[in-house]
């Protein structure tokens, strides 16, 4: 009978349950072998029911190592999940899976492992000792089993299915990785700030939150990231690739939760609730936003004045208050803006164009604001009641004055004698006493009428 090899069950040096041994595939199947709690990254074959050769395993004995005639040691217990280990050679090698240690690197290429069996297995790469070929595209590999693994990428076979949800996945370990998604377990402990992770990936790439470490550089302007994606992304904005298309529209964007964002534009889907007041968003940002109207919070302050703003855009926006900046320039007469809003509105000065059309009488105008002003006239609605007196307004404008009548309150002061007034229309009028000068206004605008609407609109 042929003789097997079989690998020792821990890879540490000095461990007594590590040596190998060659026995008869019978024996392997007929004689019972001492179990030991395999470490979580490096499945034992035998311990996994799979002999070398595929032989499967009938009898396997479940004592642990310590129970085990001749095993002095006490048992290695880790403190984080409470499974029993060998050695405190097997114990330590099993808590890097909870820290994300990786003592192992490759002097080829730098990759770091945790264990030193994968840092062996990774070097074939580097001596391309590949006698494995896949039938449908060519690619080697080191080890039949994973060409089999792969084969699946063009069969679309997914053995390993989820008995909670049903989903089902190529590899075993991505099975056992997204259970976790289901029992809350989180083995990855970051050691600074005592946050958890699913997979040992996700804590590596926390750990630059601490250390500042940015490895991954963009060769065109030098920005860096700490993960990979995001310099792909960023990679994107000065390609101007962009690879995901929307199939109902054709419209295209630079990452795909772009896309699935979008789609919501097709299907009406507003998945995100305010339970304040039921009000539902696209997004969950939108929502978020939106609850700082229930909570009045402000985060963003002015580092110049204090002024502060429920939206980041907006701090920017006003902050240009203080720098004078205005990044908007209209082609066609040079004028500038600070927002593109405002540039847009002024477009319509050169080429008439009125969008915001009176569904009572037709009457068209360039801004919403003008349109909403004008509805109040077909409507009658005074929705600007006094507090003081109950007189109602069409325009909280109006108010504004009118509450001065209350207060006394008088903002607009001459320069020339000091005399205040409670209208900027008022003030103008006056200075005409030290000038003797028409105010612009008057001498621009002949009709009354039009005066008079033209100091309610702009004083």
């Amino acid at each position: 009978m042929k003789s097997q090899v079989v690998e020792r069950f821990c890879e540490h040096e000095g461990c007594q349950w590590g040596e190998a041994f060659s026995q008869t595939s019978h024996e392997i199947v007929s004689k019972k072998i001492p179990g030991v709690m395999p470490c979580e990254s490096h499945m034992c074959e035998i311990l996994n029911g799979h002999s070398p050769g595929n032989v499967p395993l009938r009898d396997h004995s479940i004592h642990k190592p310590y129970e085990y005639p001749g095993y002095r040691e006490k048992p290695q217990i880790c403190k984080g999940r409470g499974e029993t280990f060998c050695s405190p050679q097997c114990l330590d090698k099993h808590e890097r899976t909870h820290i994300g240690e990786k003592p192992y690197e490759c002097m080829q290429c730098d990759k770091a492992f945790r264990y030193l069996s994968s840092l062996q297995n990774h070097k074939r790469i580097h001596t391309r000792n590949k006698h494995h070929e896949c039938q449908q595209c060519g690619k080697t590999f080191r080890r039949h089993r994973n060409v089999q693994v792969h084969e699946r990428s063009h069969t679309g076979e997914k053995p390993y299915v989820c008995k909670l949800c049903e989903k089902a996945f190529t590899v075993y370990s991505s099975l056992r990785t997204h259970e976790r998604t289901h029992t809350g377990e989180k083995p990855y402990l970051c050691k600074e700030c005592g946050k958890s992770f699913i997979v040992s990936k996700y804590l590596q790439i926390h750990m630059r939150s601490h250390t500042g470490e940015k490895p991954f550089v963009c060769k065109l302007c030098g920005k860096a990231f700490n993960e990979s994606s995001y310099l792909q992304i960023h990679t994107r904005s000065h390609t101007g690739e962009k690879p995901f298309l929307c199939k109902l529209c054709g419209k295209a964007f630079s990452q795909s939760s772009y896309v699935q964002k979008h789609i919501r534009s097709h299907n009406g889907e507003q998945p995100f609730l305010c339970k304040l007041c039921g009000k539902a968003f696209t997004q969950s940002s939108y929502l978020q936003k939106h609850k700082r109207m229930h909570t009045g919070e402000k985060p963003y302050v002015c580092q110049q004045c204090g002024k502060a703003f429920t939206l980041s855009s907006y701090l920017k926006i006003h902050t240009r208050i203080h720098t004078g900046e205005k990044p908007y320039v209209c082609e066609q007469c040079g004028k500038a803006f600070t927002q593109s809003s405002y540039l847009q509105t002024h477009k319509r000065s050169h080429t008439g164009e009125k969008p915001y059309v009176c569904q009572q009488c037709g009457k068209a105008f360039t801004l919403s604001s003008y349109l909403l002003r004008h509805e109040v006239v077909h409507t009658g609605e005074k929705p600007y009641v006094c507090k003081e007196c109950g007189k109602a307004f069409t325009r909280s404008s109006y108010l504004q004055k009118h509450k001065r009548t209350h207060t006394g309150e008088k903002p607009y002061v001459c320069k020339q004698c000091g005399k205040s007034f409670t209208l900027s229309s008022s003030l103008q009028r006056h200075e005409v006493v030290h000038t003797g000068e028409k105010p612009m206004c008057v001498s621009n605008v002949e009709n009354l009428q039009l005066l008079q609407q033209h100091s309610e609109d702009s004083h």
